[in-house]
């Protein structure tokens, strides 16, 4: 008995789908080979599945480039023309965002301004105060977060056994949280020596 025929028409269920895909695909690419093998041609074949895996079959005795090279040799056309017109347009449009961003940075730093109108210095300006606003508002942030700081060392080095901190003069020193050192010297007053002891009392130690 024949086989009987088989309805060209798109198959419906993904599995019976790719299964036939397979089956065929491995029968075209034998066929393609005794092909090489028969008539000493050159086969090239490229397929796609519908789920994008990529396949394909060429013949030992030529390579992918050349079969694309003799292609465009036998049409008289060119595949890569138009992908390097492509990649020059995409290169122009990125040389041109950055020559912008050069210009943005340079009229941010006072120059390039001759060109300008007066409602573009306008808008100039009021981006740089926006801009000026949010440094400083993460200045006083960084501020607050040292002077919390600070504070928590006082808490832990306010001893008064060793009276090593002076809470009015700690303050003052808070003060110098904006880029101010948090190292502090104490001065050391050797006339007030506790008799017997060999040490300094609390009172001996004073900021400089």
């Amino acid at each position: 008995m024949g086989r009987g025929k088989i309805e060209i028409k798109r198959i419906e269920n993904p599995t019976n789908r790719q299964v036939t895909y397979s089956k065929r695909r491995n029968g075209i690419f034998k066929k393609a080979q005794e092909l090489t093998v028969l008539c000493d041609a050159k086969v090239s074949l490229i397929m796609f599945s519908n789920t994008g895996k990529f396949h394909e079959y060429i013949s030992p005795t030529t390579t992918t480039k050349k079969m694309f090279d003799q292609y465009q040799k036998s049409l008289g056309v060119d595949l890569w023309s138009t992908h390097y017109a492509k990649m020059q347009e995409s290169y122009r449009k990125l040389k041109e965002i950055n020559n912008k961003l050069r210009k943005d940075i340079r009229q941010r730093m006072g120059e390039d301004l001759d060109d300008l109108t007066f409602e573009e210095l306008r808008g100039l300006e009021q981006n740089m105060s926006s801009s000026a606003a949010t440094v400083r508002e993460r200045k006083f942030h960084v501020i607050k977060t040292q002077t919390d700081t600070y504070k928590k060392k006082e808490t832990k080095y306010d001893d008064p056994h060793y009276g090593l901190v002076d809470n009015g003069d700690y303050q003052s020193a808070m003060a110098l949280a904006n880029g101010a050192s948090n190292l502090y010297a104490f001065r050391m007053q050797q006339q007030n020596l506790h008799q017997g002891t060999g040490g300094y009392g609390s009172s001996d130690l004073t900021l400089a």
